[in-house]
């Protein structure tokens, strides 16, 4: 395969991913600075409700709590935050949350998606172990 044949195999492989990703580099940001601007701008206000709504099912303790979750573990505290949002949407929690009631939602989060460790022990044969 010559070296022009492989460029173009390369381009053409960086134009697919690029295409995945829904980004074109600079011609992209640079053809859509309106659309972009009304993604970041709808992202913000989805952010904003979310926490608005949080801040109301939530007491301080709580927040804080998940608020120091989340600088260890972004993605837990964002689990944590779905599900409680899950269950206040279906009506299950009618009162705001305390720090204890979070405490216990936490161990049972912890305790349904904790990884199981598991230890093999390989010894090495010598030649007289066959």
């Amino acid at each position: 395969m010559a070296d022009p044949e492989l460029e173009a195999i390369r381009q053409r492989r960086m134009q697919e991913l690029m295409a995945q990703h829904g980004t074109q580099g600079k011609q992209g940001s640079q053809q859509n600075p309106d659309q972009e601007r009304a993604q970041e701008d709808a992202k913000r206000e989805a952010d904003e409700r979310r926490q608005m709504m949080l801040s109301q099912i939530l007491s301080s303790q709580a927040r804080e709590r998940i608020a120091r979750i989340a600088l260890v573990k972004p993605e837990k505290a964002r689990a944590v935050e779905d599900v409680i949002l899950r269950a206040a949407q279906m009506g299950q929690i009618v009162e705001k949350v305390s720090e204890e009631r979070l405490i216990t939602l936490l161990e049972q989060i912890n305790s349904q998606t904790s990884k199981q460790t598991k230890v093999t022990i390989q010894r090495r044969r010598g030649v007289f172990d066959y």
